[in-house]
Order: C-alpha cells, then sequence, then structure tokens
C-alpha cells in the first residue's frame, strides 16, 4: 500500500497572484438578524438603525441595515481561504471602502476579488505586496459593498511550512 500525504488548504503566494484575475468567492452569506445583533452589540455599536426596529422603520430605508462593518468584516472573510490563507504576512491597510446600497436581514452577500497591484517587498526579502479590489454584492448583483486591501504575502520560496506540513 502506497503512503497517502495530506494537502494542506492554502491561499495563494504572492508569486500567485497576476493583475487582473478576478477571484469568485462562493458560497455566498445570507445575513441573519441574530448576525446584527450579535455584531453589533459585540462591537459596542448601538445604532438604533440596526438594533431598533421601530425607530429604523420610520427612516429612509423603512427596515433596519445591516451593520455596514459586517459587511466589510464578511466580505474581507469570504477571500480568506481562497486568497490567503496560510499565506498572508499581514492585512498592512484597507481603503476606498464605500457602501453604495444597503444589505437588509435575509440578502445574501456575493463576494469577488481583483488583483489590482503586485509588486515585491524592498525591505522584506521573500515576501511581497499585493493590493485587492473587494467587491460584494447582493442577491441582484447590486454592489452592496467595496473596498481596496494591501496584504503582505509570502513568497512560495520563502514562506514557512503550513501547520501539519512535513516537507
Amino acid at each position: 500500500m502506497t503512503e497517502r500525504t495530506g494537502i494542506v488548504q492554502r491561499g495563494l503566494y504572492f508569486d500567485e497572484f497576476a493583475v487582473g484575475d478576478v477571484y469568485v468567492h462562493r458560497p455566498g452569506r445570507t445575513a441573519t438578524e441574530t448576525d446584527n445583533v450579535l455584531f453589533s452589540s459585540l462591537t459596542m455599536n448601538a445604532q438604533a438603525l440596526h438594533l431598533d426596529a421601530a425607530y429604523a422603520a420610520t427612516q429612509p430605508f423603512g427596515q433596519r441595515l445591516m451593520n455596514s462593518m459586517w459587511t466589510l468584516a464578511t466580505m474581507v472573510g469570504a477571500s480568506v481561504g481562497q486568497l490567503t490563507q496560510g499565506t498572508l504576512v499581514a492585512q498592512l491597510g484597507l481603503s476606498d471602502i464605500a457602501f453604495p446600497a444597503p444589505l437588509f436581514h435575509g440578502d445574501t452577500l456575493y463576494t469577488e476579488t481583483e488583483v489590482l497591484a503586485v509588486r515585491a517587498s524592498a525591505s522584506r526579502p521573500g515576501q511581497g505586496i499585493v493590493t485587492l479590489r473587494h467587491t460584494g454584492r447582493n442577491q441582484h448583483g447590486e454592489v452592496v459593498a467595496t473596498a481596496t486591501r494591501v496584504a503582505l504575502m509570502w513568497r512560495a520560496d520563502a514562506a514557512p511550512a503550513a501547520q501539519g506540513e512535513t516537507s
């Protein structure tokens, strides 16, 4: 019998990113009232637009809005398994964050990521900087969130062995 080795799930190394590539992350994530209440409470965001149905009903959207930070975090999180799991050194920044349309309880958030820029790090040998543009859409295809993310990534030849990896 041949010895079998496991395949460690990981994101992409710096060397595997190419400008213009677009990654479609699935499955989507349906936003729930529980998500909104827990996230808002855990982050001490007592905004009535997230927590008070009676108040939100009197406002322009007529219902509670999903906490935009939940939307941002979920959008970035949807990309981790495909892009940065085990290959990220550090997140360097987020910018150009926008929420052009609301996300409500019951909506499903779908995320895609475009690679905008790739460059070797001048000060950190074995690592490189990747600029990503995340776009979140609801189930109707309407853009509900966008963000630019800069990540410091390992080069394949310099990365430490993944947890559980033996070679």
